[in-house]
């Protein structure tokens, strides 16, 4: 299982890349230990440097990394000024508080900022953070022209929409490194606002071409073409979708809340099987083909399953030492690495050591 360079025929299915980058990001929503945190997004970034491509949507990781601080300061700043439920003795600084009326008891503006609450802001914005960039992570790994060939047929039209969405503001990115690069090597100014509004004004205009482009290779190959289907189809087409989505909610809440755990997992499983089947009916109207459909092989199955991996070892060890994955902030106390937590988040390296090679010399934007 060595892995070998990337080409057509042994190509990672892009769907693998997003179940693995689910389970991390399930997995950090079971903890606030912000060690475990930081090992999660290690291990995303460690994949990340060593299977992305040259691409345009593979640069995005570094966005959803500041993406993700930004969270982590808002956070913080909300607690500040927003007060927070936490109680805390060690006071760091008190702020004039703003009197409320009494209809909204509960909320303050303003008041002492304790240092139980600033660490609590901490946990919960990290968590918040690493969710995003384990997000990210699959973004800049899965190809998403690839993604939208294996999506179902009934959902073809609004994969597009997201496509284009994605790949919409990295090349954006992309025009606007390459515009300051020229402007830079002419000897022209690359800061201030007639600066930005000059670079602007070709980076729109770049948009505005690739969509016009877009939208004449779609109607050039028959985009938006549907077979009809009997009117009885459709509305159970419509009532499984919507059934199953509902049971997959109800579902994914009872085993979230922990008196709802009986009846959660069938709930969920009952919904899967309705929207699965809303969907393969939904998808008779598509009347478009598949060249070479992307197939799910072993290496594919051997990264979405770590993934899945980390999501499960994490959750189970929930159940075993729950105050080692949420440290308490009152009063306060040092986090601690558990062991078998941790161990389980490196099972999702094996991406970097099973997924074939990228060939970046070869990778071409959708």
């Amino acid at each position: 299982m060595r892995a070998p360079e990337a080409h057509r025929g042994n190509s990672l299915h892009a769907g693998a890349w997003w179940l693995w980058a689910l389970g991390l990001a399930t997995a950090a929503s079971r903890t606030t230990n912000p060690l475990l945190l930081g090992l999660l997004v290690g291990v995303a970034g460690y994949v990340v440097a060593a299977r992305r491509t040259d691409a345009p949507w593979a640069r995005s990781y570094g966005a959803f990394v500041k993406l993700g601080l930004v969270v982590i300061a808002v956070r913080v700043l909300f607690s500040v000024v927003l007060g927070s439920p936490i109680p805390g003795t060690h006071v760091l600084l008190t702020l004039p508080e703003v009197p409320l009326p009494d209809w909204v008891r509960g909320i303050r503006i303003g008041g002492r900022v304790s240092a139980e609450q600033i660490v609590f802001a901490l946990y919960d914005g990290a968590k918040l953070a690493t969710l995003l960039i384990c997000v990210g992570a699959a973004n800049a790994l899965a190809n998403p022209a690839r993604l939208l060939k294996s999506l179902p047929a009934a959902l073809y039209e609004a994969g597009v929409a997201v496509v284009v969405a994605m790949t919409f503001a990295p090349n954006m990115v992309s025009d606007v490194v390459r515009l300051r690069t020229a402007r830079r090597l002419r000897g022209r100014p690359t800061g201030g606002i007639r600066a930005i509004v000059q670079i602007g004004l070709p980076v729109l205009e770049g948009a505005l071409e690739r969509s016009v482009a877009v939208a004449a290779s779609m109607d050039a190959r028959g985009y938006g073409r549907s077979a009809q289907v009997p009117p009885a189809v459709r509305r159970t087409t419509t009532v499984l979708t919507l059934g199953g989505l509902l049971g997959v909610c109800a579902g994914t809440y009872g085993l979230l809340a922990a008196e709802g755990a009986a009846y959660g997992l069938p709930v969920l499983v009952g919904g899967l099987g309705a929207a699965m089947a809303g969907l393969w009916l939904g998808g008779r109207r598509s009347v478009r083909s598949r060249y070479r459909p992307d197939r799910f092989g072993p290496r594919s199955w051997l990264v979405a399953g770590s993934g899945v991996a980390v999501a499960a070892l994490m959750i189970r060890a929930g159940s075993w030492d729950p105050q080692a994955l949420h440290p308490g902030v009152v009063p306060l106390t040092a986090p601690t690495l558990p062991l078998w937590p941790a161990v389980g988040t490196l099972i999702g390296l094996l991406p970097a050591f099973v997924a074939p090679v990228p060939d970046t010399s070869k990778e071409s934007t959708p």
